[in-house]
């Protein structure tokens, strides 16, 4: 008999395969069920080495399918849900606002009413804890960090889904007393990282001799969180985090957009065996995007002082560790990059 049976939704993304692999392999007492869509960022070459453990499961669906969630409740009893299933690309969400509506709000709230229907009033020990962004408090100056109790600005139709889900949440456990936890997590980097984001991005460019795109002057600041420092940290805030409570996780780690291109072009010099800085000459600066936030900033000190948690590595070294593995494995670099992932899926679980 499992202790816990957590739904993970978007386990097979990004952040959230690294949340998946930690509880799978941490928790042999738990029952974990990995719900993702498989959309372009959703890969399950990301969990390979735990896919056929005992207490995993991986499910494909969306979480904007009502019935199918609400069936999926039904099957599993789910005591505990980890909702990081989102769209999250800036960029994506000023040509097509209305997808990261439909993801991030509407599946949000679908997840939350079939929470609500199979507990009704008995929450003991049960918990909906909602991964969020640090983007939902909007752009800070040159000086300032993000807190718990920074209000609200978001300036994106990204970061209005993101908030506006997160509102919800809360709504949720205010009016119904559902359990909750919410974090916002700044810009998380490391393996497994789908190439839109711009580490990745820039890895594979500058192993392609492509163009390095720098938005407008390269001075937006953002902090940067090694992403296995995010998981761990939403494993404590699960255990140990108090309900009804949100959590900032950052790197405290600040990093101007072209300064970290320059240092990732030095390490990547390094790594390729490259003449020093031929790779800085890939730099190419463009067109600055609509309502491009200044600067984002986390402090993070209240998930330090109650839960002890702080970042394993300096940025230089996550970096370092994030450029060894691309290039140890090009294969999967590859593969993301020319779709032929999408296969994967067929062949294991068709």
């Amino acid at each position: 008999m499992h202790n816990k049976t957590i739904l993970i939704t978007g386990g097979a993304g990004f952040i959230g395969s690294h949340v998946v692999r930690l509880f799978v392999e941490k928790y042999p007492d738990y029952k974990i069920i990995n719900l993702d869509a498989l959309t372009y960022a959703g890969n399950l070459e990301n969990l390979t080495d735990i896919e056929d453990a005992a207490n995993y499961t991986f499910v494909k669906g969306d979480i904007t399918d009502e019935g199918f969630i609400n069936s999926l409740f039904d099957e599993y009893k789910f005591d505990s849900v980890i909702h990081l299933a989102a769209e999250s690309h800036v960029d994506r969400s000023i040509k097509d606002p209305l997808a990261f509506v439909r993801t991030n709000v509407i599946g949000t709230m679908i997840l939350l009413n079939a929470f609500k229907a199979l507990w009704k009033d008995d929450f003991a020990d049960k918990l909906f804890y909602h991964v969020s962004t640090d983007e939902v408090y909007g752009s800070l100056g040159e000086t300032g960090l993000f807190e718990e109790t920074t209000s609200y600005d978001p300036n994106s139709p990204y970061s209005a889904s993101k908030a506006s889900s997160d509102h919800f949440v809360r709504a949720y456990g205010e009016t119904y007393g559902m359990p909750y936890v919410i974090t916002n997590c700044s810009n998380n980097y490391g393996q497994n990282q789908f190439p839109e984001k711009l580490i990745p991005l820039f890895i594979n460019n500058i192993i392609n001799h492509k163009p390095l795109p720098v938005y407008g002057d390269g001075n937006y600041t953002r902090d940067w969180l090694y992403v296995v420092d995010h998981a761990i940290a939403i494993d404590l805030v699960f255990h140990e985090g108090k309900q009804g409570d949100t959590y900032n996780i950052g790197g405290f780690n600040e990093w101007k957009n072209i300064d970290l291109v320059k240092l990732l072009c030095q390490q990547m010099d390094v790594a390729l065996g490259r003449d020093k800085d031929s790779s800085e000459e890939l730099i190419t600066y463009v067109k600055d995007r609509p309502g491009h936030d200044l600067r984002y900033a986390i402090d993070a000190s209240k998930i330090n002082k109650e839960l002890g948690w702080k970042p394993s590595v300096t940025f230089e070294q996550g970096l370092k560790i994030t450029i060894d593995w691309y290039l140890n494995n090009e294969d999967w670099l590859n593969s993301v990059t020319s779709g032929s992932y999408q296969t994967y899926y067929q062949k294991q679980y068709s």
